[in-house]
């Protein structure tokens, strides 16, 4: 049985500090605050359900209010109702720009990815307002636990942000969250003239431009071009075998454990890449950028993407692997020089 090793008073802490400080209004509202969290709080002991390469703050150890800050900065919490009913929470880099870019994170990721905080603080800098939401199922700290430890269940429930299960695959699902992100703001008399994924992320945005015919400049970052290959690594050579036997599995990645069924295996076969770029529109933009050193998605899965996508401009940043770790100037300037040729189009 998988266990966490941690104290009910750690928890107690934990999601006091995540959570106290926020300040809630209607989901259809734009003022959403994050106050500074306190100052001197530390919960270093606490096993989180977090790949350390899947958050910007890698390790939660906030012994100092140097790490603390830089987990906290002052953006706009938003909550969007998805088609489905559940709250989608994300933070709003406002600058008054009528404009608003929106941003994708990958696989078991949140909002908080280092990509995504580098990316929207470089584009707010030009004075540009950027949002970086967690889709359903997902957020700064995603628990799924089969069975769950009853005596923390409640502890993590209130420290999940966006609403929603975790699904394997899943990809039209946050296609169609960011959707409702879109025409959130829509709602608002504000345009959202790009949107940006990293990995997953990269897909979700590509398969939505294929789908919705309303964006006119995708970003691609490292996204997967061949949906059927990366399973095997991920779930074991044999994950095609214990579905049959069983229905269902739970696989257990890193310190965090998720289910994966038949049906959420299916989707991600079904989801055909190839297909979903042949159907974005000529006159829309996409820009795909790429690692040469990804160790998650090779460099030639956005090479095919640069092969059938009509409007398409591919950057490879050398030595980069699939976080650009040691790549984040780089990625950001390739990014900014292609949003700044950006030119909204006024319906």
């Amino acid at each position: 049985m998988f266990t966490l090793s941690t104290s009910s008073t750690v928890v107690e802490t934990m999601s006091t500090l995540l959570l106290h400080n926020f300040h809630f209004a209607p989901h259809n509202s734009l003022n959403y605050k994050i106050s500074p969290l306190p100052r001197r709080l530390s919960f270093t002991n606490a096993r989180l359900c977090i790949k350390n390469n899947q958050i910007s703050c890698n390790s939660l150890r906030m012994d100092s209010s140097e790490n603390i800050s830089a987990c906290a900065e002052e953006q706009q919490r938003i909550e969007i109702l998805n088609s489905h009913n559940e709250k989608l929470v994300g933070l709003l880099h406002e600058t008054g720009s009528t404009e608003v870019v929106v941003l994708c994170h990958g696989f078991r990721s949140n909002k908080n990815d280092t990509v995504m905080k580098s990316v929207a603080a470089a584009i707010e800098k030009e004075g540009i307002s950027a949002f970086r939401f967690d889709f359903s199922g997902n957020g700064l700290i995603c628990f799924s636990f089969f069975p769950p430890p009853s005596s923390l269940i409640d502890a993590f429930h209130r420290c999940r942000e966006s609403e929603g299960s975790f699904y394997f695959g899943n990809y039209n699902h946050e296609a169609d969250d960011l959707r409702s992100v879109i025409q959130h703001f829509s709602n608002f008399n504000r345009v959202v003239p790009l949107i940006l994924g990293h990995s997953k992320g990269g897909d979700v945005v590509l398969l939505y431009a294929s789908k919705y015919h309303d964006i006119s400049n995708v970003i691609n970052l490292s996204g997967r071009y061949d949906l059927k290959k990366g399973i095997g690594e991920r779930l074991g050579v044999h994950f095609l075998e214990r579905l049959k036997q069983q229905g269902f599995f739970d696989v257990k990645d890193g310190t965090s454990v998720y289910r994966v069924t038949e049906e959420s295996i299916l989707e991600r076969l079904n989801t055909d890449m190839h297909e979903a770029c042949l159907k974005i529109d000529k006159d829309c933009r996409v820009l795909t950028v790429h690692g040469s050193e990804d160790e998650i998605i090779p460099v030639e899965d956005a090479r095919e993407f640069a092969k059938i996508i009509p409007n398409h401009k591919l950057e490879i940043v050398e030595g980069a692997d699939h976080c650009y770790t040691k790549h984040q100037s780089q990625l950001v300037t390739t990014v900014m020089e292609f949003i700044k040729t950006v030119t909204v189009k006024n319906n």
